[in-house]
């Protein structure tokens, strides 16, 4: 075990207290605009925007961890094929984030055990680290360095033995109500991750619990909005400020997780309003007829962008010529696309919301090159 003296331990934070800066008031009332304009721009919308959503804030966490994948890829992956590791680890990040969500939305409250939920989520299917998934650390770990030893690393967490004071700690200061709530979320971030208390998967835990305090402060309450994408934009700066924090300065982790609120926000609230007009586009595009076996298929695919023959079948009844026929008009107009290349066990995704994933993501890394 690696003594205390050559480990970080990370200073008490339950009862902090904490402001905006002055000079960063501005660019927070922007930030919490914005994430209101966007949450109320979803406000009635299906749970497909808010599945969408929480797709993108997953994707994007998951290339901060350098999990790479294309959208096909992802799509296969949300259909349950797993040819592709990171594809699949993106998937379980979005049920991960789903999960502490929508606890701290509905109870009101952030706790131990949906951290641990979150992580079981997370890792349950990871080769390696799946039997600790939803486990708290029992060895010391580390950031950068070599897999063997702690020499030369970038950060050494505090040993397996203060984790879980130190979480009970950092859930104590999730759940006040006086506090900044953006100044909130920076904080409960950073300090997670200067707690490291998982073997693995913990910068994609830490990030899900950012978008769980913002739906327990009411922030938001419809969506979730993906600033994990405004971070992956300035992934070196991000890091960067992670260390800033643990050498006792907030500041620049601060001012770059409201630059991130903004973009995401603002660029978010443009893909809901694109989004919503998709299913009237849609039937546009493939000139549906009111009753028809299409038109059946296009409010699904709308709220599922990804479905399998099966899934086709239970929307529209067993498989038939008019099913087919139904499948090759949406793929004719370019609304679907099936994705396996195989004759049999087929599945097709939507168009339109797998491409909107990765403009969104575009958008916000341009968008953070100007703020």
């Amino acid at each position: 075990m690696l003594a205390d003296a050559i480990t970080s331990v990370p200073p008490r934070i339950a009862e902090i207290n904490c402001g905006i800066p002055s000079d960063l008031t501005g660019l927070n009332e922007r930030a919490l605009i914005a994430l209101g304009a966007m949450d109320g721009e979803s406000t009635g919308q299906p749970d497909a925007m808010a599945r969408f959503m929480i797709r993108s804030e997953s994707v994007a966490s998951s290339k901060i961890e350098r999990l790479s994948a294309s959208t096909e890829d992802f799509a296969r992956a949300l259909a349950g094929q797993k040819s592709n590791s990171s594809a699949v680890s993106m998937v379980a990040a979005s049920a991960a984030l789903s999960t502490m969500v929508a606890a701290a939305g509905s109870r009101g409250s952030i706790e131990k055990a949906d951290i641990l939920t979150a992580h079981q989520a997370l890792m349950r299917d990871d080769p390696v680290e799946g039997p600790y998934a939803g486990r708290l650390r029992d060895s010391q770990n580390w950031i950068g360095g070599s897999d063997h030893s702690p020499r030369n690393a970038l950060y050494v967490p505090p040993s397996q033995a203060r984790v879980g004071e130190l979480l009970d700690d950092l859930i104590a200061f999730a759940n006040r109500d006086d506090l900044p709530t953006l100044v909130q979320a920076t904080i409960a971030h950073a300090q997670f991750e200067s707690i490291h208390p998982f073997g693995d998967g913990n910068g994609r835990t830490g990030r899900a619990l950012i978008g769980a305090i913002l739906r327990r402060r009411g922030v938001t309450r419809n969506t979730v909005v993906p600033v994990a994408s405004g971070l992956l934009a300035r992934r070196d700066d991000y890091f960067d400020a992670l260390g800033s924090y643990r050498a006792g300065r907030l500041r620049p982790l601060l001012e770059l997780m409201l630059r991130s609120a903004v973009a995401a926000a603002e660029e978010g609230r443009t893909s809901v309003q694109r989004i919503k007009q998709l299913p009237r586009l849609w039937e546009e595009q493939a000139g549906v007829r009111r009753g028809s076996t299409a038109a059946l298929l296009i409010p699904a695919f709308f709220n599922d962008p990804v479905m399998s023959m099966a899934d086709v079948e239970r929307v529209a009844g067993r498989v038939s010529p008019k099913l087919y026929g139904a499948i090759a008009s949406l793929e004719e107009a370019g609304i679907v696309q099936e994705i396996t290349g195989r004759r049999r066990d087929r599945v097709w995704a939507a168009s339109d919301l797998m491409a909107e994933l990765d403009d969104l993501d575009r958008r916000i890394a341009a968008a953070m090159r100007q703020l």
